[in-house]
């Protein structure tokens, strides 16, 4: 499995700093993942859906460790050569992309 593309979308808002969109093998996306600003630093959130308990559900995420870092060193990358490139942060919609 190989992320063929990554879409940075950054936002103006204290925790979160960018929505993300990846491709998978240039066949399949998945959007929704997250750069939010923890409290250890930077740190990619996966797509996830609220329950009605309130809390959250990741509805596509890595089967392991391995999987999970490789995805986040490879966002968090093309998230800092994007703030390289000066775009500027949006403010985020209702739907939650920029």
């Amino acid at each position: 499995m190989e992320i063929t593309e990554v879409r940075i979308f950054p936002v103006h808002e204290d925790k979160l700093k960018a929505y993300v969109t990846i491709t998978i093998d240039g066949c399949f996306v998945v959007r929704g993942l997250k750069v939010i600003h923890g409290t250890t630093g930077l740190f990619v959130a996966m797509p996830a859906k609220r329950r009605k308990d309130g809390t959250f559900k990741d509805i596509a995420h890595p089967l392991n460790t391995e999987t999970r870092e490789r995805m986040e060193r490879i966002i968090l990358s093309e998230y800092d050569r994007e703030l390289a490139r000066g775009t500027a942060p949006q403010p985020a919609d209702a739907d939650g992309i920029a």
